[in-house]
């Protein structure tokens, strides 16, 4: 099964979890998505969700200096940020449940 489509649908909720714990800046940000198994998550895809959730009001930004390179944008989930998670987490789990049932024990009659 191709998984792009289904990452398309819980993208937002992947970067808001990475966040719940700590603020990171874009290429961490996919690095902590890869190391948790989401491999083929594309740059362009973990930036635009950034920017989309920033505009959307769910993130914080701020810049940290660097002396080795370019400085970096941090971004870090706000109250609506963190309600949105807890939310969307909610929906999630009960979709997946449903999705678990369905695999196990099919469509009773």
């Amino acid at each position: 099964m191709d998984t792009t489509q289904l990452l398309k649908g819980v993208l937002d909720l992947a970067v808001l979890a990475v966040l719940k714990d700590e603020d990171g800046y874009g290429y961490d940000i996919m690095r902590r998505l890869r190391a948790a198994g989401l491999e083929e998550i594309g740059d362009a895809s973990v930036y635009g969700t950034l920017r989309r959730l920033f505009q959307g009001g769910l993130l914080t930004t701020y810049v940290v200096p660097s002396e080795s390179g370019p400085h970096r944008k941090y971004y870090a989930l706000n109250a609506a940020g963190r309600d949105q998670l807890v939310r969307s987490g909610k929906v999630w789990r009960s979709f997946a449940d449903t999705m678990e049932k369905l695999l196990d024990e099919g469509v009773a009659a």
